[in-house]
């Protein structure tokens, strides 16, 4: 399956068309199959996560954006189910409150990064603040940014810089040890209106809908756009962007098992060696112990 994660990946520096890429893609696997290959990585994802804590020298920090019913929350609940949770932290991140619209867009999300030998989830993330607010630039103005109180004033500058604010955050944190994963979970329109429907249809799952999500269900090309460019402007060598297909969820589940798994094995963590001197005194204690 490793080729096949291949076709998922943003090149940095490259054009990004979403009409270039599957929403429906599943290999020639089949759904059962699928099932079985996801239990056996999340085997190893566990094993991995050992040595990431163990070592102490990295953290993991995975970043989710999508349309609404894409699939992340199910995402995150069955592919990180094989994890240690006392390892992993999850944020699923809401409009600002009061307290973080006094501070810098990345603020919150700085707060929230994963410490060394852990795995974060963001649930949605700092991209918002270039996904939802360049669809709805009006958002901005909630920053009181110097300079932009009017939103004629958001122009190309204003979304540049706030592009290479993101880079250089994500650079800055990179260099310190955390492996950035960004996963777009990229569903279909005719996906979401059906997953839609079902939400309505099943008292269970009425909570999950909200008549907002239809409104912004109108904007889907001006969302399609903001997502071409974010994907273009950040995917970079040291965090690039994986473009998933989210139609159907098993498979979209087991992609993202993948790359995961893959950025594990990629940094090559080792369990830490003892210095002989404590080696020696594991060996007394054993002994001592022993003769109890």
């Amino acid at each position: 399956m490793k080729d096949e994660i291949k076709q998922y990946f943003a090149t940095p520096g490259k054009k990004i068309s979403l009409k270039d890429y599957s929403t429906s893609y599943k290999g020639e696997l089949v759904k059962d199959d699928g099932k079985d290959l996801l239990e056996e990585i999340k085997g190893q994802l566990s094993k991995f996560q050992e040595t990431l804590y163990a070592a102490n020298s990295h953290s993991i920090l995975i970043i989710f954006q999508a349309m609404d019913a894409a699939g992340k929350d199910s995402a995150i609940e069955h592919v990180m189910s094989g994890l240690n949770p006392q390892g992993c932290q999850v944020y699923s991140f809401k409009t600002p409150n009061s307290e973080e619209y006094e501070h810098d867009f990345l603020w919150r999300h700085y707060k929230a990064l994963p410490e060394r030998g852990r795995v974060g989830i963001h649930n949605r993330s700092h991209y918002e603040n270039v996904l939802v607010c360049k669809v709805h630039p009006e958002y901005v103005l909630k920053e009181n940014i110097p300079g932009y109180s009017d939103v004629k004033q958001i122009d190309k500058k204003f979304w540049k810089q706030r592009y290479e604010s993101i880079r250089n955050f994500e650079k800055h944190i990179s260099a310190n040890g955390t492996v950035v994963i960004k996963i777009f979970l990229y569903v279909s329109k005719q996906e979401q209106k059906e997953r839609f429907l079902d939400r309505i249809d099943d008292p269970a799952k009425n909570w999950k809908f909200s008549s907002a999500d239809i409104a912004e269900r109108q904007l889907w090309d001006d969302y399609m756009k903001a997502y071409e460019q974010t994907i273009e402007e950040t995917s970079t060598d040291e965090c690039p962007w994986y473009i998933v297909p989210a139609d159907q969820k098993w498979y979209s589940r087991l992609a993202i098992s993948k790359i995961l798994s893959d950025a594990f094995e990629k940094l090559d963590l080792k369990f830490p060696v003892l210095v002989e001197e404590e080696g020696k005194k594991l060996e007394e204690i054993k002994q001592q112990l022993l003769k109890e």
